[in-house]
């Protein structure tokens, strides 16, 4: 029996690392770029982040939140006064040292020595410091809180090892910070932003997710409590998706954000900060694309419906494009999910063959033949993106029109439940060490839901075969807790409540 044919090769049996680079490809989403560590996001992928940014910043702004935009460049000094904060981002800083070039004299340039800066910058890796320091100057009473600012802008993260999407030097994000008056008020506000995440990973990505707090090792620098939601990709790996901060007071005493209380007592503000990045669209191949290419989950989709012109002789042109136009306007005047049907033709000089498996390697949702024989007989070649390429149902120009909504709904869904029937069959409870060992040899990925002692993760046999296996505790899950039920330890043996997800991770 001959082997099925695909877009993508290889597929994702053959080298799942090989075949995400080759749906980034195959849809023109980003590539490489000169800059070492960074990558040129292409217009499909950025428009993919410009729908998140959208919903997602509506979201913010309906609780309360205030866009802003802070200074690419922060002193030095200011990521010393946290030593967590500068611990943990230092081997990944890039510094700026000087403010002009001057010539070599043998044709290149070089930082003028003349130029040096009296204190280097750092190119921002987040900006809980230069945001501190000005909400200290922001805030004097209890009537200026709470502070509840985002800001959309790029981060630079120093990286040896890239990849598009998921782990580049330089990316795209939101970052919110808040302060407030109570310790009650900045934990809620921390959790409330979690489920902002969960809700845009879930209902608009189709991407499930389970959310539960970092344990001490995975926490944010500085931070006292990070929460997360993690999803689970195709290949049984851990892809962290979101976090929200508690920062507790750490950073008001580094940058002395403090406030008058109404009793006239001073006193430090309580922080947070949560933020996500363009890794969602990695996160999104990652979790739904096929070995024909990506598939977007319609509510994300830039394009909702793709119309194919089938046009075998020049003398059809005209009618088969004024139909495509009719089509397109009709369309577009149909209700979606807070807007309207995304629709577009394809008017490229291609054949229609090369047209349909353009659109499926870019992930649309929807595919609609148009050629001289669809027309006349009223029954046109409607194909889904979470149904296999070849696979076509016709349909009436009347049927199409009053469907397509619940058509791109259902889609939605689909993906949806086959991600989450994914990852619920690579979920395991183990009780055991062994059984830890057995449940990962020979590169099979998965979450392991294990009873762990969180306070061991520095103990050098914990430490040891996490590193040998790739392995890290990825978070304490909420909803696979039970307080009432002490198991042993899978290292240790002590009698511990507490379960977290095991797991390798992007």
């Amino acid at each position: 029996m001959s082997q099925k044919k695909t877009a993508i090769t290889p597929t994702r049996q053959e080298n799942f690392a090989d075949w995400y680079q080759e749906v980034i490809k195959a849809a023109d989403l980003a590539e490489h770029s000169v800059t070492r560590g960074c990558m040129i996001i292409k217009p499909l992928g950025y428009a993919l982040w410009e729908n998140i940014q959208k919903i997602l910043d509506q979201m913010i702004k309906d609780t309360g939140h205030e866009n802003v935009y802070f200074p690419l460049l922060i002193p030095l000094s200011f990521l010393q006064k946290e030593a967590e904060h500068v611990e943990g981002f230092a081997k990944e800083c890039a510094v700026v040292t000087h403010y002009r070039l001057e010539s070599d004299g043998k044709g290149g340039l070089i930082p003028s020595p003349e130029a040096k800066l009296a204190e280097p910058y750092v190119i921002r890796p987040t900006s809980e410091t230069i945001i501190g320091d000005a909400m200290a100057s922001w805030i004097h009473s209890y009537k200026d809180l709470p502070v509840k600012i985002n800001q959309w802008a790029n981060v630079m993260r120093w990286e040896m090892r890239t990849r598009l999407f998921l782990r580049t030097s330089e990316f795209l994000w939101q970052e919110g910070h808040t302060a407030h008056a109570s310790q009650e008020e900045a934990a809620e506000e921390t959790l409330d932003m979690l489920d902002i995440y969960e809700k845009l990973a879930t209902e608009y990505l189709a991407i499930p997710v389970i959310k539960g707090e970092k344990s001490p090792a995975e926490r944010f620098p500085g931070a006292v409590n990070t929460y997360c939601i993690e999803a689970m990709m195709q290949d049984g790996k851990a892809l962290q998706a979101g976090t929200s901060h508690f920062l507790g007071q750490h950073f008001s005493k580094a940058h002395n954000i403090t406030f008058t209380d109404k009793e006239q007592q001073n006193q430090l503000a309580w922080t947070t900060s949560w933020g996500v990045s363009t890794r969602l669209i990695g996160a999104l191949i990652l979790t739904h694309s096929d070995d024909d290419g990506l598939v977007i989950p319609p509510r994300i989709a830039p394009t909702h419906v793709i119309l194919i012109p089938v046009i075998l002789n020049d003398a059809d042109r005209e009618k088969i494009m004024t139909y495509c136009d009719e089509l397109t306007h009709d369309l577009k005047r149909i209700s979606y999910h807070e807007g309207s049907i995304r629709v577009s033709i394809d008017t490229k000089d291609y054949r229609a063959g090369v047209k349909f498996w353009t659109a499926v390697k870019k992930g649309v949702p929807v595919r609609i033949e148009v050629g001289c024989r669809e027309i006349d007989n009223n029954a046109l070649s409607v194909s889904r993106r979470d149904k296999p390429a070849q696979e076509k149902q016709l349909l009436s120009r009347d049927t199409i029109l009053s469907e397509i909504s619940s058509t791109l709904d259902n889609i939605q869904q689909t993906l949806l439940e086959r991600a989450t029937k994914w990852r619920d069959e690579k979920t395991q409870e183990i009780n055991s060490l062994t059984a830890l060992e057995t449940f990962f040899e020979k590169e099979n990925n998965g979450f392991a839901i294990c009873h762990f002692d969180i306070e061991s993760e520095h103990e050098p046999i914990v430490e040891e075969k996490f590193k040998a296996m790739k392995l890290s505790v990825r978070c304490i899950p909420w909803n696979q807790q039970d307080t009432a039920i002490s198991k042993p330890c899978i290292f240790s043996g002590k009698p511990i409540n507490t379960r977290v997800i095991i797991a390798r991770a992007y």
